[in-house]
């Protein structure tokens, strides 16, 4: 069992809530990993866009939302 400390004392909780807070973790891991992924992206295609650009090449509507917003 997992303990934590809530208002100051040291609580051992539950099987369930142990569960649902090892269930609210990974959530909150893959939420902050599609975040990253979107910035990520995001950057991507405004560097290719930037480049696409530069040459005169046709930008993709990805790459005009990530340049102009």
């Amino acid at each position: 069992m997992t303990k934590r400390l809530i208002n100051n004392e040291i609580v051992e909780l539950t099987a369930e809530e142990e569960t649902r807070r090892l269930a609210e973790v990974e959530a909150d891991k893959t939420a902050r990993d599609a975040r990253r992924a979107a910035a990520e992206t995001k950057k991507n295609n405004q560097t290719s866009g930037k480049a696409k650009l530069k040459s005169g090449d046709p930008l993709t509507d990805e790459e005009i939302e990530a340049l102009f917003g």
